[in-house]
């Protein structure tokens, strides 16, 4: 069973239910993974989303990835990429798979720059955030292409936008 916590701050728009959009995001991400028997598992499988401002964002950049600036979308996967196929055996009654950190002003000026609400565009930073818990990545192209791919398909069974249409034109 996923179990999807959710702590917005206050530059969040209130007049979205984040905790809805967060875990349709999740449970879509999981549901077009290769891991989507995690959802069925008996344990609770955890993963919290912080909405956050791009302040808090930048101090984790920094200290986490040396990286002095804010980013969008922060994944901490608290399991090993090579362990997340045996959790489907695992006995323990809860499984922490990480943690996804959004920050508020990147999100709003991409999703300006895209031309989608806040709330689509947070909703693919939670679906990539969620495949870097997976185990996904992005560093090399064949990874890129692979996670882009899954990321298309979540999108578009949720109804959404291809967050990498512009790329693709290029």
């Amino acid at each position: 069973m996923l179990d999807i916590a959710v702590q917005a701050e206050q530059e969040w728009p209130a007049d979205t239910d984040w905790e809805a959009l967060a875990a349709r995001a999740v449970e879509a991400a999981v549901a077009n993974s290769p891991h989507a028997p995690l959802a069925a598992l008996s344990a609770s499988v955890e993963i919290a989303v912080r909405l956050t401002s791009d302040e808090e964002v930048h101090a984790l950049n920094a200290q986490y990835r040396g990286k002095d600036k804010p980013t969008n979308v922060l994944s901490f996967p608290m399991v090993q990429p090579d362990l997340i196929d045996a959790l489907a055996d695992t006995d323990d009654g809860e499984i922490l798979l990480g943690d996804i950190v959004l920050a508020h002003g990147v999100c709003a000026r991409e999703a300006a720059e895209k031309a989608v609400t806040i709330a689509a565009h947070a909703t693919h930073l939670i679906v990539h955030g969620a495949y870097h818990l997976l185990g996904y990545d992005h560093m090399g192209t064949e990874e890129a292409e692979a996670m882009e791919s899954l990321e298309r398909a979540t999108m578009a069974a949720l109804g959404l936008h291809n967050p990498y249409e512009d790329e693709e034109d290029v």
